[in-house]
């Protein structure tokens, strides 16, 4: 047999199979919440969370006030130093050209909101701009200019464009920032809106799966789409039998967006190989899909909002909660103090043994939330609670009380109490919320 050794505290490699957890379920394929009470959840969700909106409710125009408020809440001037990756310290001058780049100067006494929708997974950027910039230390792992990703199909409310013309300011349903322009297809309000609502509709529930090559339709070929990307279906009465060169029977034929040569709206079709795990309609919401979405990203490499054609902490989180059409905010500190699902908060005077108490009745997928991280339950074994999550460091205070530090930088199933947040507190001592999704 292979030598399985790691330096992860706690973990045989049995744990990092879903079958280990799933057969230490009661009942693991009973609803936790039916398709009516979860539409309920996301409403109550987002009344809740300012953070979270409706596109629906987006406004024709923004006056010159609220556009510009609109842009210093997402590129205001960092308040502390940022690096370059050769470990030179951006100017005042360089930081202040970046923030100028949002073309305050075209902006109108009236602003008119226009519509798109995602073309290709892209990022969502703090500034107009690709530059990647770091804070003191170099960690080159964190781009602090980059905010989180969207994927094909989502749609947006486009509000401003760079002083370029290659980057828009846009709001998805939890996050405003920028966006490549070449990654958008603008198109009229209704007709945006009503894809995301369309059905019969495709979920994708594997880490990523692509289009099938297409030569002749480059724009839908190989395209990847991520887990919780939703599309919608097309049938064989819509489509005919031939689907750019091939026959669609074996495969879940798809409606993508595109730009058209102006850079407008169209529509095409596009197929999805059935080998792929896609999903008609979301996964019903039970224990054993949580532990089997989530199982799904193990070993994919950490990626701080969304870079490195991956995900973090909250992207994780988010992604395996979407199949099952749960909607969420995106950063954790809105999740964490969120009072959307059953919350409980912690703090300074709660005490570690409230927390484990806690654990003790913590439920399959209930989120856990330190400062800047969150991670997903699995369920205590040997004394030990375990979760699974995406995430960076790694440090603990071995046997022999000696502090080790390394990495983790992916989805990685770990023990949670004996984890370290740095050298003098341990993650049981920084859990700041606890939350069930239900």
């Amino acid at each position: 047999m292979p030598n399985y050794s790691t330096d992860v505290i706690g973990v045989e490699q049995q744990y990092l199979e879903p079958e280990f957890w799933l057969q230490r379920l009661e009942q693991p394929h009973a609803l936790v919440m039916t398709a009516d009470e979860i539409s309920d959840f996301n409403a109550r969700s987002y009344r809740l969370q300012d953070e979270m909106v409706y596109l629906t409710e987006q406004p024709t125009e923004l006056t010159a006030a609220e556009l510009t408020a609109k842009i210093d809440s997402i590129s205001g001037l960092p308040s502390y130093p940022r690096h370059f990756a050769d470990g030179r310290q951006a100017t005042d001058d360089e930081l202040a050209a970046y923030r100028n780049a949002s073309n305050f100067a075209a902006i109108a006494e009236r602003n008119p909101v226009r519509f798109g929708l995602v073309v290709q997974r892209t990022p969502m950027r703090t500034f107009p701009t690709l530059d990647k910039l770091y804070s003191e230390d170099l960690d080159t792992d964190i781009d602090r200019f980059q905010e989180t990703g969207v994927f094909p199909g989502m749609p947006l409310a486009i509000l401003h464009t760079s002083s370029d013309g290659e980057w828009y300011l846009a709001q998805s349903f939890h996050y405003l920032a920028w966006i490549q322009a070449k990654h958008v297809a603008l198109g009229p309000r209704e007709e945006v809106l009503a894809f995301a609502e369309k059905e019969p509709f495709a979920v994708v529930t594997e880490a990523k799966v692509h289009t099938n090559y297409t030569p002749s339709m480059p724009a839908v070929s190989e395209v990847q789409l991520d887990m919780s990307t939703r599309l919608p279906l097309l049938s064989a009465e819509q489509t005919g039998h031939n689907v750019h060169g091939q026959n669609p029977f074996a495969s879940y034929t798809v409606e993508m967006p595109i730009r058209d040569a102006n850079g407008e709206l169209a529509f095409t079709p596009a197929l999805i190989p059935r080998h792929n795990d896609v999903n008609v309609g979301y996964l019903p919401y039970t224990e054993a899909n949580v532990i089997t979405q989530a199982f799904k990203f193990l070993g994919e490499r950490y990626g701080w909002g969304h870079d490195y054609n991956a995900r973090d902490c909250t992207g994780f989180v988010l992604e395996v909660y979407r199949t099952m059409g749960i909607e969420m905010p995106r950063n954790s500190s809105q999740q964490g103090y969120g009072e959307y699902g059953q919350n409980v908060v912690y703090d300074d005077n709660s005490s570690n043994e409230e927390k484990l108490a806690r654990l003790d009745n913590a439920h399959v997928g209930d989120l856990i939330y330190l400062p800047g991280h969150v991670v997903m339950y699995l369920g205590k074994l040997n004394g030990e609670h375990y979760v699974i999550h995406d995430v960076h460091g790694l440090s603990y205070t071995d046997s022999n009380g000696e502090y080790y530090e390394g990495t983790l930088n992916g989805v990685s199933v770990t023990p949670l109490t004996t984890l370290g947040f740095g050298k003098n507190d341990t993650y049981l001592d920084r859990i700041y919320a606890i939350k069930s999704v239900r």
